[in-house]
């Protein structure tokens, strides 16, 4: 972590909400202030990070982690604050970062206007998810066919295209679809007033991207969301500061901290597809180790490599 930020955080108190999984260890949830109202709530490596918008009109979540954690989660928010949940938003479709949707939908209120409540019986039952469309494909499945998840933990609306904007609790949000990133329907979520980043699983401080092939994942297409990312940030001096990152998995971070996870990205993939040309197979890659300076880092590069040799070879 930078200076800057370290010395930011360190001047806003987190707050630690213990919680236990059921079946496992304790597991400790901590709402860390970002900057304006923006918050992210993290089990410290137990799952994915959420983020949470705060404000007059209530609550928005950026991701709602395991299924496991939802009624723990939601004593952390309602600790947090105890307005309503208004919006519910997921960057992707796995299990990590959707799990909690169902509970979380049915703890939220919609925001309707007028007489539509009166017209609308549930028109106030449950908070909205969004996502892109292919979120929505990924977690669905054809009529006739059994859906990996239950229909109750599906997007309630979802977008095509590149962008969803939402104006909430005085700010202007957008939700963009960074096509064929870690899947075919991750989005980054931009608080432009509090200058906050939410990432999904596009960026993280501790692993390697996770690509999805058979979700349309691929190695350039997270190296165009890092980018993507990237001209969204602005540093507030000498390289540090400024925008912060909520990354899907690991600390909060600035821009810094994100060029250097590209760089890395970048790196690898020009490795890989350097090898590819020289006709190396992915056993003869594997045994280069195209990522070894970074393994003590981010882990075990083996799915990683994996994936980025393949979705280069498809393309070579």
């Amino acid at each position: 972590m930078t200076k800057f930020l370290l010395a930011s955080l360190l001047a806003v108190p987190a707050i630690a909400v213990p919680v236990y999984a059921q079946g496992t260890n304790p597991v400790e949830f901590h709402v860390l202030p970002a900057q304006g109202n923006i918050y992210m709530l993290t089990t410290g490596g137990a799952g994915a990070n959420t983020t949470l918008q705060v404000g007059p009109q209530g609550i928005l979540i950026v991701d709602t982690q395991t299924a496991q954690l939802s009624d723990k989660m939601l004593a952390a928010i309602h600790k947090l604050s105890d307005k309503p949940i208004r919006y519910i938003v997921n960057t992707n479709s796995l299990p990590d970062h959707t799990g909690g949707n169902e509970a979380m939908h049915k703890a939220g209120i919609t925001i309707t206007g007028a007489n539509v409540t009166n017209d609308i019986g549930d028109a106030r039952e449950g908070a909205p998810i969004l996502a892109h469309e292919n979120v929505l494909n990924r977690m669905s499945a054809p009529t006739g066919t059994k859906a990996p998840t239950e229909s109750a933990a599906w997007p309630t609306d979802s977008f095509i295209g590149d962008e969803k904007d939402l104006y909430f609790n005085g700010e202007s949000i957008e939700i963009l679809h960074q096509p064929n990133a870690n899947t075919d329907g991750d989005s980054i979520v931009y608080f432009r007033r509090s200058d906050v980043v939410s990432t999904g699983d596009l960026f993280s401080t501790d692993r390697y991207p996770f690509i999805d092939l058979e979700k349309g994942g691929t190695i350039q297409g997270v190296v165009n969301g890092l980018t993507h990312v990237m001209g969204l940030t602005i540093v507030a001096h000498e390289e540090e500061g400024g925008t912060l990152v909520i990354p899907g998995h690991g600390r909060l971070c600035d821009q810094a901290d994100l060029v250097e996870y590209r760089d890395m990205v970048v790196i690898v993939r020009d490795r890989i597809r350097d090898m590819i040309k020289k006709s190396m197979t992915l056993e003869q890659v594997k045994a280069a180790r195209p990522s070894q300076e970074y393994d003590r880092l981010y882990g075990n590069p083996d799915l990683f490599v994996t994936a980025g040799y393949q979705s280069l070879s498809a393309k070579h």
